[in-house]
């Protein structure tokens, strides 16, 4: 991926070379994923440390990945304790080297997909939302980073994204073949897994891999650019309401319809005592925009 970008509501005032977390804010937010400590739809919504304008550390992924930088973080002002909200991330295009790879030991090469399943899993269980943003090559591990996150921007002519695992005499190993059916369908993710198929992003819109696909500028960060508007139509909602959205889809979309309900139920009620909620009916009677705090 040549840029990547991030929604958080949760504090990151630091990073760090990573094994399990991307990032410090990231460490510090996983408590709200369903299922973890104390957060998700049940637990607390526990409160962080003050908004950092503009975040200039490094977000550095398990060799052979390439630094992604992060280029710049945002929040809502009026939001109670002014959390970071959103954090974009800019780096060269992404893919596992397998020069590197190919002088992995069988032990190493375990070791490093391990990691690296676990790295992709930390930032689909991100409580926020996450949009990945693609101008350039995506390729196995970038598009397999771009599956984990909520929504997905390519430039229309210049992505290239694609689990061309196969054709090196691979699997996707951080967790293509399972993310990439639950995305398109069954068939549709063995067809592309099995071919090796790479995508343009204008070809990866009509399949329903990217939200959105976008006409590429003469910098070359149309996508990056489209995916900031996107974060920016998300920024104004209620935080905690958005947070628990994706609980509720992401819990309920691995189970039957019945117990997904329940998870629906579950989140809702987590959502009735905020702030938030009355304020939005307030707006909505006042007839005026909401000012919504995160509380």
């Amino acid at each position: 991926m040549s840029s990547g970008f991030l929604q958080a509501q949760g504090a990151a005032q630091g990073s760090r070379p990573v094994g399990g977390a991307v990032c410090k804010g990231l460490e510090q937010s996983s408590e709200l994923s369903a299922g973890g400590g104390g957060g998700g739809p049940s637990g607390p919504f526990p409160k962080w440390a003050p908004m950092l304008r503009v975040l200039t550390s490094t977000l550095r992924f398990p060799r052979p990945w390439k630094p992604l930088e992060t280029r710049g973080c945002s929040s809502n002002p009026g939001a109670a304790g002014r959390e970071i909200q959103v954090c974009a991330l800019a780096g060269p295009n992404q893919g596992a080297d397998l020069k590197e790879r190919e002088q992995m030991s069988e032990a190493e090469v375990g070791l490093f997909v391990q990691r690296l399943r676990g790295l992709m899993t930390e930032i689909a269980a991100f409580p926020a939302p996450t949009i990945a943003a693609m101008d350039g090559f995506a390729l196995g591990g970038g598009l397999e980073l771009a599956l984990a996150c909520d929504l997905r921007v390519a430039a229309a002519s210049s992505a290239v994204m694609g689990l061309i695992e196969t054709t090196r005499g691979l699997l996707p190993g951080a967790g293509g073949t399972q993310r990439l059916p639950r995305c398109l369908g069954v068939a549709l993710a063995k067809e592309l897994i099995f071919t090796g198929r790479r995508l343009s992003g204008v070809q990866a819109q009509a399949l329903g891999l990217v939200n959105h696909a976008v006409a590429q500028n003469e910098e070359g960060n149309a996508a990056y650019h489209r995916a900031r508007a996107l974060a920016q139509e998300i920024l104004p909602q209620a935080p905690i309401a958005v947070r628990l959205s994706k609980v509720a889809i992401d819990r309920g979309i691995e189970v039957d319809i019945a117990s997904g309900m329940a998870i629906e139920g579950i989140c809702y009620a987590q959502n009735i005592p905020t702030r938030d909620r009355l304020e939005g009916m307030a707006a909505f009677r006042e007839k005026r925009l909401p000012r919504f705090v995160g509380e």
